[in-house]
């Protein structure tokens, strides 16, 4: 009864696929079975274009890319993507942590458990390192981590502690106008990141802006126009 139910209502809210579905059963495709109950209608798809979620495509695109340029013997990635570390792993060993560890299991991927508030690495002792779309939700509590207005700094601080001398530093956050949007994440400025890493020496600025546009090298004066862009960063440390 409940399938029934679920069926009809399927019909109800997509009636042009389930007249697709119709003229597609009268080809009688004998290779495979074609019945009501399998019915599992898609109505978004029929698009000029493929769409994507422009942050998250490019980030991890730009992202991979620098890996491949600074090439190092293993990259290390706090909380990103799993895709970008799994894609990512295919050319280069990758070590992931999170706060919530993933159990994924792929050659030259290895995972596991880190606080990005007080992370278990020693003193300038990672060459290659990334944390990308993740420093905005720490401290709101989002994924279980407990309230701390402050704790993205602290994030901010041991990534920049644990970063080897003349290292690299993939960092990605939503940017325009500073503000928390509770409990999802905060927005920085262009000026707030740049600021938050004082030991730090910026290598790179790329953007992805609010109408989809992915800009490398970007100019600092395009972050204001943005209502929630994307930051790219590379940093250097040279001290």
């Amino acid at each position: 009864m409940k399938n029934l139910i679920k069926k009809t209502m399927r019909i109800v809210f997509s009636p042009f696929i389930f007249l697709d579905y119709l003229k597609f059963t009268k080809f009688k495709d004998k290779r495979f079975s074609i019945k009501f109950s399998d019915f599992h209608p898609q109505i978004k798809d029929k698009l000029s274009k493929t769409n994507f979620d422009t942050h998250y495509v490019y980030h991890t695109s730009w992202a991979a890319r620098k890996v491949k340029e600074i090439n190092s013997s293993v990259h290390t990635d706090i909380s990103s993507s799993l895709y970008f570390s799994g894609i990512v792993s295919a050319f280069i060993p990758v070590d992931f942590y999170d706060y919530r560890p993933a159990d994924l299991k792929l050659s030259n991927l290895k995972s596991g458990h880190a606080d990005l508030t007080k992370l278990h690495f020693k003193d300038n002792s990672i060459k290659s390192l990334s944390c990308m779309h993740t420093v905005e939700h720490i401290g709101l509590g989002r994924y279980g981590d407990p309230f701390d207005p402050n704790a993205d700094l602290q994030a901010i601080n041991e990534l920049e502690r644990v970063l080897a001398k003349d290292g690299s530093l993939l960092f990605v956050v939503p940017v325009g106008q500073p503000k928390i949007e509770f409990n999802a994440h905060r927005i920085y400025s262009y000026e707030q990141i740049t600021g938050y890493f004082k030991d730090l020496t910026l290598k790179e600025f790329s953007l992805i802006t609010d109408s989809g546009d992915f800009i490398e090298n970007a100019k600092m004066d395009l972050v204001k126009e943005q209502k929630y862009g994307c930051g790219c960063v590379w940093f250097i440390k040279n001290n």
